[in-house]
């Protein structure tokens, strides 16, 4: 800061030294020395250079502010779904052969939602049918063999051969009851194949909106999830997503205002219900500068006293209610951070039919203290363009309706030189290039006026009020004192006084 304090008083060295030291000049001469010294401070303030600044600040139709701070500041997004829902799930050791349904689907009570593949259990029933057809065919032949040995045993007397008979007769009866065990349970294995051909389809057991189908068994975020989601049909209610920066903005019981997306005039009153952070959502957040970062997001859920109108899996708003709809308000009304008020009255800084900004004075109306806003009577219209107004702005700077076409590396943006221009100002003030009492003082404005005589000198008897002849003796004023040397001025430097 102290570099900047330095600038003042060597211009205004330059500036009263000149004007002091050719009081005997003519008036071009005098006026020249003055534009000089006024170029001389352009030149070190890049915002008094017409033209060859790159500033550019962007502006925004007023029309579009109004719709951004009525209330809308707080708002998240949010879908209608029923306060209910059930998971279905399906066999993992089963194939899927058609997902006869998609998300948004409404769907009855004992529709099919899918089906499997039964091709492989039908090959399976036919070849437990023909198994279990040897193994009847061998139950039966082993019959016919008992038969036959019975009616050798009948008629043998030999006793060796009556023994041998009766063992093999005894061996045929015990193959006939291990085949029917098999055959039993060949049975229930057919039983249990037609069982699953029969079940090949998963029904609804409610009515509903099918909300999410996670065929892999994960969510998008590689949670365990249930296969398929159905909002019951009945009550309804809002859930919305927060992040981890705005969460703390919410609490349970907060009134809220449910607004639809296609017509903004719909609403409905609502009561947040319950704010989630135990089920923490990772996911990309759109909204910040770097999108490499990801923030923690957070469910939570509106009550609705009545959801007439509102559709299963419809996407609306979700506000915080902040009195924004209590009363519509007609005309214009600003957010009052955009109106400047000085000596003058209030204004707001606009572009003008050529974009460029200016300083737009305007008649100001009633004020809302719930909502911080000024109505503005006139001085402003709907499809005027304002700015934001932020520190160093000035009269003249390029607008664009782009914000990618901001250059923020121009001087608008460095404070320093903004800084520069407030010193740049009270320095012309104070050193009298815009001060007539000091012109007057110093002679200048009584030459201006036409009171000096176009002679080499200065006639201090034409003016009773001017200074007297012998103030301006050439005797008393040492050019020295005013050598624009490189020890007091260096233009190469900042205007650095020499060290």
């Amino acid at each position: 800061m102290e570099k900047k304090k330095i600038i003042i008083p060597v211009v205004a060295i330059a500036v009263i030294g000149a004007v002091g030291g050719t009081g005997y000049y003519y008036r071009d001469n005098i006026i020249d020395v003055t534009t000089q010294a006024i170029d001389v401070v352009s030149e070190k303030i890049p915002f008094l250079q017409s033209g060859k600044s790159d500033d550019k600040v962007y502006v925004e139709k007023v029309s579009k502010i109004m719709n951004t701070y009525t209330g809308n500041t707080n708002r998240y997004n949010g879908v209608v779904e029923s306060q209910d829902s059930y998971e279905v799930n399906v066999d993992s050791s089963r194939t899927i052969k058609e997902i006869l349904v998609k998300v948004g689907d409404e769907v009855e009570e004992g529709q099919t939602l899918v089906t499997y593949d039964t091709s492989e259990l039908e090959m399976q029933v036919k070849q437990a049918k023909l198994e279990l057809e040897g193994i009847q065919n061998e139950i039966d032949s082993s019959k016919k063999k008992i038969a036959t040995l019975t009616d050798e045993l009948n008629k043998t007397t030999d006793e060796d051969d009556k023994f041998s008979l009766t063992t093999d007769i005894q061996s045929e009866e015990n193959s006939i009851e291990e085949n029917k065990l098999d055959l039993e349970s060949k049975n229930l294995e057919i039983s249990k194949y037609e069982a699953q051909i029969d079940a090949s389809s998963v029904v609804s057991k409610k009515s509903g909106v099918v909300k999410e189908i996670n065929e892999n068994g994960t969510d998008s975020n590689g949670n365990n999830a249930a296969f398929m989601t159905i909002l019951q049909t009945g009550e309804y209610r809002v859930k919305g997503s927060i992040d981890e920066q705005n969460v703390w903005m919410i609490s349970d019981g907060q009134a809220v205002i449910i607004r639809s997306r296609v017509d903004e005039s719909q609403t409905w009153n609502g009561t947040i219900s319950k704010i989630d952070t135990d089920n923490v959502q990772k996911s990309d957040d759109d909204s910040s500068s770097d999108s490499s970062v990801s923030a923690t997001k957070y469910p939570f859920y509106v009550e609705l006293p009545s959801a007439e109108g509102l559709l299963l899996g419809q996407h609306v708003y979700i506000e915080l209610d902040e009195g924004q709809d209590d009363q519509q308000k007609e005309g214009i009304w600003l957010y009052s951070n955009y109106v400047v008020q000085d000596d003058s009255g209030a204004y707001v800084w606009a572009a003008n039919d050529k974009k460029r900004l200016e300083k737009r004075y305007v008649e100001l109306g009633e004020y809302d203290e719930d909502l911080a806003e000024y109505e503005i009577l006139s001085g402003l219209s709907l499809d005027d363009y304002i700015t934001w107004p932020m520190e160093g702005l000035y009269e003249g700077v390029t607008t664009v309706t782009d914000v990618s076409e901001v250059d923020y590396s121009s001087p608008l943006y460095n404070q320093d030189g903004t800084e520069m221009l407030d010193y740049g100002t009270e320095m012309l003030y104070e050193n009298g290039m815009y001060d007539t009492e000091m012109m007057n003082d110093n002679g200048m404005q009584n030459y201006v006026n036409g009171d000096m005589e176009d002679g080499s000198g200065y006639d201090g008897a034409d003016d009773g009020d001017s200074a007297d002849d012998a103030e301006y003796d050439d005797s008393d004023y040492d050019d020295s004192d005013y050598e624009d040397s490189d020890d007091s001025y260096d233009d190469s430097n900042d205007m650095e006084v020499g060290e």
